[in-house]
């Protein structure tokens, strides 16, 4: 009896995640990497194409689906404007004594154009309107004013176990607190359920109809449902990886089974108020028309990526 107890406990070791390092094993706080940032630009971006093209559609539609648009190439060129305009945006000092000049009239005038080159050049969209123009000056000096005044004070961890610090660490070795607030992850895991839907759309359309332009949808309810999902899932994934050590394969169906039964809650309640935004009724395997099997490589896919996505935000800090 005492031997086999003492190989239960030798198992039980092995299946815990590694000690975490202490914290003076953390490399010193840097910048996002240029990588990170350019994902976190490029959904951000792709978050408002969704907001915009909403608030344009809604007066005349009125329709409660609350139904949106972007595209995986206009997601790319968000990134790689905006990791542009980043540059620029840090000019601002060379402004000493007009900042209302930089903020107002120098960095919206530079970012209009640049958007309007990027879509001429490689979207070859039409030219923009006059109200279109209007947004896009809204939108930068949201950029310059409120978006890269907050953004630019993220700052990343290397080293050790993330989200460990003196002040953030269990005696087990699970964090106390991730490393961002609860709004920003909140923010976060809600613009990437944008991301997750416009290109998930976008390949689904471009297999029906290949002649189109690769384009995709979401429903702005689909922030708050993907917000507050993630949210549970990445407390699960802190108890029971760090705090019982089960590994991913045994997490993975307690996160199948709250993801359905999350997006069973929330169909059943948005159906009623005549704004749910899918119907599996023509699915195999659904249930209700608010879930179907079919979509199970789908969400363990996404239950797997939002390990990595929560152990990335551990390292990430608001300064």
């Amino acid at each position: 009896m005492g031997r086999s107890q003492g190989a239960w406990r030798r198992q039980v070791v092995r299946a815990r995640p590694k000690a975490p390092l202490p914290a003076a094993t953390l490399t010193a706080v840097q910048p996002l990497p240029t990588w990170m940032r350019l994902y976190f630009y490029g959904m951000h971006g792709l978050s408002l194409d969704v907001l915009s093209s909403c608030a344009r559609l809604f007066p005349h539609s009125q329709d409660y689906k609350l139904l949106g648009f972007s595209s995986p190439s206009r997601c790319l060129l968000h990134a790689l404007a905006h990791l542009a305009l980043e540059k620029i945006y840090l000019q601002r000092k060379s402004f000493p004594h007009s900042s209302l000049a930089f903020h107002f009239v120098f960095y919206p005038s530079v970012a209009a154009g640049l958007h309007i080159l990027l879509r001429k050049t490689l979207l070859h969209e039409r030219p923009l309107s006059a109200l279109e123009l209007a947004l896009q000056y809204g939108l930068a000096v949201y950029h310059s004013q409120v978006f890269l005044r907050r953004f630019l004070r993220l700052t990343y961890c290397q080293g050790g176990e993330p989200g460990q610090d003196k002040r953030s660490a269990r005696t087990d070795g699970s964090p106390l607190h991730p490393g961002l607030p609860l709004v920003l992850r909140f923010i976060f895991f809600g613009m990437h359920g944008f991301l997750d839907e416009v290109f998930f759309t976008s390949i689904f359309n471009a297999l029906e109809r290949p002649e189109n332009a690769l384009s995709g949808h979401t429903s702005l309810w689909s922030f708050l449902m993907y917000g507050s999902c993630s949210l549970v899932v990445e407390k699960l994934y802190l108890y029971l990886g760090f705090s019982r050590g089960w590994a991913a394969w045994q997490r993975l169906p307690v996160y199948i089974a709250f993801v359905y039964t999350w997006e069973f809650v929330w169909g059943l309640g948005l159906r009623s108020c005549n704004a749910c935004s899918w119907d599996y009724s023509y699915y195999p395997l659904n249930f209700m028309g608010l879930v179907t099997l079919m979509y199970l490589p789908g969400w363990v896919f996404l239950s797997f990526y939002q390990d990595v996505l929560s152990r990335v935000l551990l390292r990430v800090r608001y300064t």
